[in-house]
Protein backbone atom coordinates (compact mmCIF):
# COMPACT_ATOMS: atom_id res chain seq x y z
CA UNK A 1 0.00 0.00 0.00
CA UNK A 2 1.33 3.42 -0.91
CA UNK A 3 1.01 6.48 1.27
CA UNK A 4 -1.76 8.87 0.36
CA UNK A 5 -0.67 12.08 -1.31
CA UNK A 6 -1.13 14.99 1.14
CA UNK A 7 -4.00 17.26 0.17
CA UNK A 8 -2.80 20.75 -0.62
CA UNK A 9 -4.98 23.65 0.46
CA UNK A 10 -5.06 27.37 -0.23
CA UNK A 11 -6.03 30.24 2.09
CA UNK A 12 -9.49 30.20 0.47
CA UNK A 13 -10.05 26.65 1.71
CA UNK A 14 -9.85 27.94 5.29
CA UNK A 15 -12.48 30.68 4.87
CA UNK A 16 -16.10 30.12 5.93
CA UNK A 17 -19.32 31.58 4.56
CA UNK A 18 -19.83 33.58 7.76
CA UNK A 19 -19.81 37.37 7.65
CA UNK A 20 -16.68 38.60 9.45
CA UNK A 21 -18.02 40.89 12.15
CA UNK A 22 -15.24 43.08 13.45
CA UNK A 23 -15.07 46.85 13.32
CA UNK A 24 -13.68 48.24 10.05
CA UNK A 25 -9.93 48.65 10.46
CA UNK A 26 -9.66 46.17 13.34
CA UNK A 27 -6.31 44.39 13.56
CA UNK A 28 -8.13 41.05 13.92
CA UNK A 29 -8.70 40.98 10.16
CA UNK A 30 -4.96 40.92 9.50
CA UNK A 31 -4.41 38.17 12.08
CA UNK A 32 -7.19 36.07 10.54
CA UNK A 33 -5.63 36.38 7.09
CA UNK A 34 -2.18 35.53 8.49
CA UNK A 35 -3.51 32.33 10.08
CA UNK A 36 -5.35 31.39 6.86
CA UNK A 37 -2.09 31.87 4.97
CA UNK A 38 -0.07 29.91 7.52
CA UNK A 39 -2.13 26.72 7.63
CA UNK A 40 -1.66 25.74 3.95
CA UNK A 41 2.06 26.43 4.20
CA UNK A 42 2.51 24.06 7.15
CA UNK A 43 0.47 21.31 5.49
CA UNK A 44 -2.52 21.42 7.86
CA UNK A 45 -5.92 20.02 6.86
CA UNK A 46 -9.27 21.49 7.95
CA UNK A 47 -10.63 18.15 9.18
CA UNK A 48 -7.67 17.74 11.57
CA UNK A 49 -7.64 21.29 12.95
CA UNK A 50 -9.55 22.77 15.89
CA UNK A 51 -9.84 26.40 17.01
CA UNK A 52 -10.96 26.99 20.60
CA UNK A 53 -11.77 30.47 21.88
CA UNK A 54 -13.14 32.12 25.01
CA UNK A 55 -15.03 35.42 25.06
CA UNK A 56 -14.11 38.72 23.44
CA UNK A 57 -13.65 40.22 20.00
CA UNK A 58 -10.85 37.78 19.19
CA UNK A 59 -13.03 34.85 20.22
CA UNK A 60 -15.25 35.16 17.14
CA UNK A 61 -12.32 33.53 15.34
CA UNK A 62 -13.65 29.93 15.13
CA UNK A 63 -16.67 31.11 13.11
CA UNK A 64 -14.34 32.35 10.38
CA UNK A 65 -12.15 29.23 10.10
CA UNK A 66 -13.29 26.27 7.97
CA UNK A 67 -12.29 23.82 10.70
CA UNK A 68 -13.74 22.31 13.83
CA UNK A 69 -14.17 24.90 16.54
CA UNK A 70 -15.50 25.77 19.96
CA UNK A 71 -16.58 29.24 21.07
CA UNK A 72 -16.49 28.58 24.81
CA UNK A 73 -16.97 30.70 27.93
CA UNK A 74 -14.94 33.51 29.42
CA UNK A 75 -11.38 32.43 30.22
CA UNK A 76 -12.04 28.70 29.90
CA UNK A 77 -10.70 28.01 26.41
CA UNK A 78 -7.57 26.29 27.86
CA UNK A 79 -9.72 23.81 29.78
CA UNK A 80 -11.79 22.92 26.72
CA UNK A 81 -8.68 22.71 24.53
CA UNK A 82 -7.08 20.33 27.03
CA UNK A 83 -10.11 18.05 26.83
CA UNK A 84 -10.05 18.14 23.02
CA UNK A 85 -6.35 17.25 22.86
CA UNK A 86 -6.62 14.42 25.37
CA UNK A 87 -9.68 12.99 23.60
CA UNK A 88 -7.93 13.04 20.21
CA UNK A 89 -4.17 13.73 20.41
CA UNK A 90 -3.88 13.74 16.61
CA UNK A 91 -5.84 16.99 16.35
CA UNK A 92 -3.99 20.25 15.77
CA UNK A 93 -5.36 22.54 18.50
CA UNK A 94 -5.20 26.35 18.41
CA UNK A 95 -6.41 28.58 21.24
CA UNK A 96 -7.56 32.09 20.36
CA UNK A 97 -7.83 34.51 23.27
CA UNK A 98 -7.44 38.15 24.27
CA UNK A 99 -5.68 40.04 27.03
CA UNK A 100 -8.85 40.23 29.13
CA UNK A 101 -9.97 36.68 28.41
CA UNK A 102 -6.60 35.01 29.10
CA UNK A 103 -5.13 37.18 31.83
CA UNK A 104 -8.13 38.23 33.91
CA UNK A 105 -10.83 35.63 34.55
CA UNK A 106 -8.81 33.10 32.55
CA UNK A 107 -5.41 33.76 34.12
CA UNK A 108 -5.47 30.62 36.23
CA UNK A 109 -6.44 28.43 33.26
CA UNK A 110 -3.77 29.98 31.04
CA UNK A 111 -1.10 29.45 33.69
CA UNK A 112 -1.87 25.76 34.14
CA UNK A 113 -2.08 25.06 30.42
CA UNK A 114 1.40 26.53 29.97
CA UNK A 115 3.01 24.80 32.94
CA UNK A 116 1.47 21.46 31.90
CA UNK A 117 2.83 22.01 28.39
CA UNK A 118 -0.17 20.84 26.38
CA UNK A 119 0.73 20.48 22.71
CA UNK A 120 -1.18 23.43 21.22
CA UNK A 121 -0.76 26.99 19.98
CA UNK A 122 -2.00 29.90 22.11
CA UNK A 123 -2.53 33.15 20.21
CA UNK A 124 -3.18 36.04 22.61
CA UNK A 125 -4.50 39.15 20.85
CA UNK A 126 -3.36 42.06 23.01
CA UNK A 127 -5.08 45.38 22.35
CA UNK A 128 -4.70 46.58 25.96
CA UNK A 129 -8.45 47.15 26.32
CA UNK A 130 -11.79 45.34 26.61
CA UNK A 131 -13.21 45.88 23.14
CA UNK A 132 -16.33 43.71 23.09
CA UNK A 133 -17.75 45.26 26.28
CA UNK A 134 -17.13 48.80 25.03
CA UNK A 135 -13.70 49.92 26.13
CA UNK A 136 -13.06 49.18 29.81
CA UNK A 137 -9.44 48.90 30.88
CA UNK A 138 -7.91 45.40 30.82
CA UNK A 139 -5.09 43.64 32.70
CA UNK A 140 -2.59 44.88 30.09
CA UNK A 141 -3.80 48.50 29.91
CA UNK A 142 -1.08 51.03 30.65
CA UNK A 143 -1.08 53.20 33.74
CA UNK A 144 -3.09 56.33 33.02
CA UNK A 145 -5.39 54.65 30.48
CA UNK A 146 -8.72 56.50 30.47
CA UNK A 147 -11.75 54.30 29.91
CA UNK A 148 -15.38 54.00 31.08
CA UNK A 149 -14.13 52.00 34.08
CA UNK A 150 -11.13 54.28 34.75
CA UNK A 151 -12.34 57.81 33.89
CA UNK A 152 -9.44 59.41 35.79
CA UNK A 153 -6.84 57.03 34.40
CA UNK A 154 -5.88 53.51 35.39
CA UNK A 155 -3.65 53.20 38.45
CA UNK A 156 -3.04 49.47 37.89
CA UNK A 157 0.39 48.17 36.96
CA UNK A 158 -0.17 46.32 33.65
CA UNK A 159 0.48 42.61 33.21
CA UNK A 160 3.10 41.63 30.64
CA UNK A 161 1.78 38.61 28.74
CA UNK A 162 5.16 37.19 27.74
CA UNK A 163 6.59 37.66 31.24
CA UNK A 164 3.50 35.87 32.57
CA UNK A 165 4.02 33.02 30.11
CA UNK A 166 7.69 32.59 31.01
CA UNK A 167 6.84 32.71 34.70
CA UNK A 168 4.21 30.02 34.19
CA UNK A 169 6.81 27.73 32.64
CA UNK A 170 6.05 28.17 28.94
CA UNK A 171 8.65 26.57 26.69
CA UNK A 172 7.88 28.70 23.62
CA UNK A 173 7.23 32.44 23.82
CA UNK A 174 7.00 34.82 20.86
CA UNK A 175 5.72 38.26 19.91
CA UNK A 176 4.47 39.87 16.72
CA UNK A 177 1.88 42.45 15.70
CA UNK A 178 -1.23 42.23 13.57
CA UNK A 179 -0.02 43.70 10.26
CA UNK A 180 3.63 42.61 10.45
CA UNK A 181 4.95 40.71 7.43
CA UNK A 182 6.81 38.38 9.82
CA UNK A 183 3.64 37.21 11.61
CA UNK A 184 3.28 34.15 9.36
CA UNK A 185 6.87 33.10 10.12
CA UNK A 186 6.23 33.46 13.85
CA UNK A 187 3.08 31.33 13.56
CA UNK A 188 5.02 28.68 11.63
CA UNK A 189 7.65 28.56 14.38
CA UNK A 190 4.94 28.26 17.03
CA UNK A 191 3.35 25.36 15.19
CA UNK A 192 6.70 23.60 14.70
CA UNK A 193 7.31 23.65 18.47
CA UNK A 194 6.19 20.44 20.19
CA UNK A 195 4.34 21.65 23.28
CA UNK A 196 2.48 24.78 24.36
CA UNK A 197 3.41 27.69 22.11
CA UNK A 198 2.51 31.15 23.42
CA UNK A 199 2.34 34.02 20.91
CA UNK A 200 1.43 37.53 21.98
CA UNK A 201 0.09 39.51 19.01
CA UNK A 202 -0.20 43.27 19.45
CA UNK A 203 -3.55 44.13 17.90
CA UNK A 204 -4.85 47.59 17.12
CA UNK A 205 -8.36 48.32 18.47
CA UNK A 206 -9.39 51.06 16.09
CA UNK A 207 -12.37 52.18 18.22
CA UNK A 208 -11.36 52.05 21.88
CA UNK A 209 -7.54 52.10 21.93
CA UNK A 210 -6.42 53.24 18.50
CA UNK A 211 -2.71 53.46 17.68
CA UNK A 212 -1.56 52.48 21.18
CA UNK A 213 1.30 50.54 19.56
CA UNK A 214 2.10 53.16 16.91
CA UNK A 215 5.41 53.93 18.61
CA UNK A 216 6.89 50.83 17.00
CA UNK A 217 4.31 49.59 14.45
CA UNK A 218 3.95 52.70 12.28
CA UNK A 219 6.18 52.67 9.21
CA UNK A 220 8.04 55.77 10.41
CA UNK A 221 8.76 54.12 13.78
CA UNK A 222 9.87 50.67 12.73
CA UNK A 223 13.45 51.45 13.67
CA UNK A 224 12.21 50.78 17.21
CA UNK A 225 11.57 47.11 16.39
CA UNK A 226 14.06 44.42 17.41
CA UNK A 227 13.26 41.34 15.34
CA UNK A 228 14.96 38.36 16.95
CA UNK A 229 16.39 35.49 14.92
CA UNK A 230 18.13 32.50 16.43
CA UNK A 231 21.89 32.63 15.87
CA UNK A 232 21.79 36.23 14.64
CA UNK A 233 22.99 39.37 16.46
CA UNK A 234 20.35 41.52 18.19
CA UNK A 235 20.47 44.51 15.86
CA UNK A 236 17.86 47.18 15.14
CA UNK A 237 17.55 50.66 13.59
CA UNK A 238 18.97 49.41 10.32
CA UNK A 239 21.89 47.72 12.07
CA UNK A 240 23.14 50.94 13.65
CA UNK A 241 22.15 49.87 17.17
CA UNK A 242 22.17 46.64 19.10
CA UNK A 243 21.52 44.98 22.44
CA UNK A 244 24.47 44.09 24.64
CA UNK A 245 24.87 42.69 28.15
CA UNK A 246 25.91 44.99 30.98
CA UNK A 247 27.82 42.37 32.95
CA UNK A 248 28.22 44.53 36.04
CA UNK A 249 24.50 45.23 36.33
CA UNK A 250 23.39 41.85 34.91
CA UNK A 251 21.06 43.75 32.59
CA UNK A 252 20.69 44.54 28.90
CA UNK A 253 21.77 47.84 27.36
CA UNK A 254 21.53 49.59 24.00
CA UNK A 255 24.82 50.14 22.18
CA UNK A 256 25.78 51.94 18.99
CA UNK A 257 27.17 49.83 16.14
CA UNK A 258 29.84 51.58 14.09
CA UNK A 259 30.51 50.50 10.50
CA UNK A 260 28.52 47.31 11.01
CA UNK A 261 31.01 45.94 13.54
CA UNK A 262 28.46 44.50 15.99
CA UNK A 263 31.03 42.20 17.59
CA UNK A 264 33.20 45.13 18.67
CA UNK A 265 30.08 46.74 20.17
CA UNK A 266 29.42 43.61 22.22
CA UNK A 267 26.03 42.86 20.65
CA UNK A 268 24.46 39.60 21.87
CA UNK A 269 23.77 36.75 19.47
CA UNK A 270 20.21 35.51 20.02
CA UNK A 271 19.93 32.01 21.50
CA UNK A 272 16.28 30.91 21.70
CA UNK A 273 17.12 28.37 24.41
CA UNK A 274 18.49 31.02 26.82
CA UNK A 275 15.66 31.50 29.30
CA UNK A 276 17.46 34.16 31.35
CA UNK A 277 17.96 36.44 28.34
CA UNK A 278 14.34 35.82 27.26
CA UNK A 279 13.19 37.15 30.63
CA UNK A 280 15.34 40.26 30.17
CA UNK A 281 14.03 40.81 26.64
CA UNK A 282 10.38 40.82 27.70
CA UNK A 283 11.15 43.16 30.59
CA UNK A 284 12.88 45.78 28.42
CA UNK A 285 10.95 49.07 28.82
CA UNK A 286 9.87 50.40 25.45
CA UNK A 287 11.28 53.84 24.75
CA UNK A 288 14.78 53.46 26.15
CA UNK A 289 14.76 50.06 24.43
CA UNK A 290 13.19 48.75 21.20
CA UNK A 291 10.24 46.34 21.20
CA UNK A 292 11.53 42.75 21.09
CA UNK A 293 9.62 40.76 18.45
CA UNK A 294 9.87 37.28 16.95
CA UNK A 295 10.68 34.08 18.82
CA UNK A 296 12.03 35.05 22.24
CA UNK A 297 12.27 31.55 23.72
CA UNK A 298 12.02 28.04 22.29
CA UNK A 299 13.20 25.06 24.32
CA UNK A 300 10.94 21.99 24.04
CA UNK A 301 10.25 19.48 26.79
CA UNK A 302 7.88 16.45 27.03
CA UNK A 303 4.22 17.36 26.64
CA UNK A 304 1.33 16.85 29.04
CA UNK A 305 -0.85 15.01 26.54
CA UNK A 306 1.91 12.57 25.61
CA UNK A 307 2.56 11.81 29.28
CA UNK A 308 -1.15 11.22 30.04
CA UNK A 309 -1.59 8.93 27.04
CA UNK A 310 1.55 6.97 27.89
CA UNK A 311 0.43 6.58 31.50
CA UNK A 312 -3.03 5.38 30.48
CA UNK A 313 -1.58 2.93 27.98
CA UNK A 314 0.70 1.40 30.59
CA UNK A 315 -2.11 1.25 33.16
CA UNK A 316 -4.37 -0.62 30.71
CA UNK A 317 -1.69 -2.99 29.48
CA UNK A 318 -2.60 -6.65 29.99
CA UNK A 319 -6.03 -5.89 31.39
CA UNK A 320 -9.42 -6.88 30.02
CA UNK A 321 -12.15 -4.22 30.14
CA UNK A 322 -14.93 -5.33 32.49
CA UNK A 323 -17.48 -2.71 33.45
CA UNK A 324 -19.40 -5.02 35.79
CA UNK A 325 -16.26 -5.89 37.72
CA UNK A 326 -15.42 -2.20 38.06
CA UNK A 327 -18.91 -1.40 39.39
CA UNK A 328 -18.80 -4.30 41.85
CA UNK A 329 -15.35 -3.44 43.13
CA UNK A 330 -15.17 -2.24 46.75
CA UNK A 331 -18.24 -1.71 48.91
CA UNK A 332 -21.54 -2.75 47.36
CA UNK A 333 -25.09 -2.97 48.65
CA UNK A 334 -28.06 -5.04 47.61
CA UNK A 335 -31.34 -3.16 47.99
CA UNK A 336 -34.49 -5.29 48.34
Amino acid sequence: MTDMTPIKTSPKDWETDQEVRWCPGCGDYAILKAVQRTLPEIGSTPENTVFVSGIGCSSRFPYYMETYGFHTIHGRAPAVATGVKLANPDLDVWIITGDGDALSIGGNHTMHLLRRNLDCQVLLFNNEIYGLTKGQYSPTSREGTRSPSTPFGSVDHPAKPCAFALGAGARFVARAYDVSKQLVDVLKSAHAHKGASFVEIFQNCIVYNADVFAGFTEKANQQHQLWLENGKPMLFAGGTKGIALDAAALALKVVDVVDGDWQAAGVIVHDVTNRAVAHMLVEMPFGPFPMALGVLYDDPMPTFDAAVIDQNTKAASGKTPNLQALISKGQTWTVD
